[in-house]
């Protein structure tokens, strides 16, 4: 696999999620499903929103919301997106993710596993993103155990491997074991509104994803 940079500080772009999945003809359409869901989630979660990011995940108002809970999370999230203004959105961002000093939630996988920062989570992280040629991009501190960067290596490994065991034993080493309590945990955050939208389809979607990559070959 060709070396690649992840940041999780990169400015957003309007249309990355739909562009970027587009790109990737070889997949099929439950792939591509997949790649749009962790890649919506990682812009979502990298740095607030804009308007038009916005727009697009209100267009999740439309999705069925009787067929099962993934799809009422869905419907939630574009409710929550059409009726949240950006500043809205922004404040919340900061309250939740950043705050005085820290925020009320703490995105990073070695917090949720230790209770600690850059503990030996995050050096097992690394050490596995540079066997898969991974790496962080030069001018980004962030560290790699960020949701949002965890997200964007999943969009990638889907979107270069027909093999799913790379991307299960990734998703089982370095997501499964936190995730979903994030979300939970986001979907319960006393600072937001939109974001417990953005929790509720974060952990339905983590839940769905762990229940396929575990299903028989």
């Amino acid at each position: 696999m060709k070396t690649q940079s992840i940041a999780v500080e990169q400015e957003p772009d309007v249309v990355a999620f739909d562009a970027e999945i587009n790109s990737m003809l070889n997949l099929n359409e439950e792939q591509q499903y997949r790649a749009a869901a962790y890649s919506l989630l990682a812009a979502l979660l990298r740095m607030p929103p804009d308007a038009g990011l916005l727009a697009q995940a209100a267009g999740f108002s439309q999705v069925d919301a009787s067929a099962d809970e993934l799809g009422v999370s869905m419907s939630m999230l574009g409710l929550a997106a059409s009726t949240c203004t950006v500043q809205q959105v922004d404040d919340e961002f900061h309250d939740l993710f950043i705050g005085l000093g820290r925020g009320e939630l703490v995105p990073y996988g070695s917090w949720y596993l230790t209770g600690f920062l850059m503990e030996k989570p995050l050096s097992r992280l690394r050490d596995d993103l540079a066997l898969l040629g991974f790496e962080r991009a030069g001018d980004f501190t962030e560290p790699e155990d960020h949701v949002a960067a965890l997200c964007e290596v999943m969009v990638m490994l889907i979107g270069e491997t027909e093999d799913e065991s790379s991307q299960k034993e990734f998703f089982e080493a370095h997501i499964g074991s936190w995730f979903e309590r994030f979300f939970s945990d986001l979907s319960e955050a006393k600072s937001a509104v939109f974001y417990r939208a953005v929790g509720r389809f974060g952990a339905m979607f983590t839940a769905l994803d762990k229940r396929y990559l575990n299903m028989p070959v």
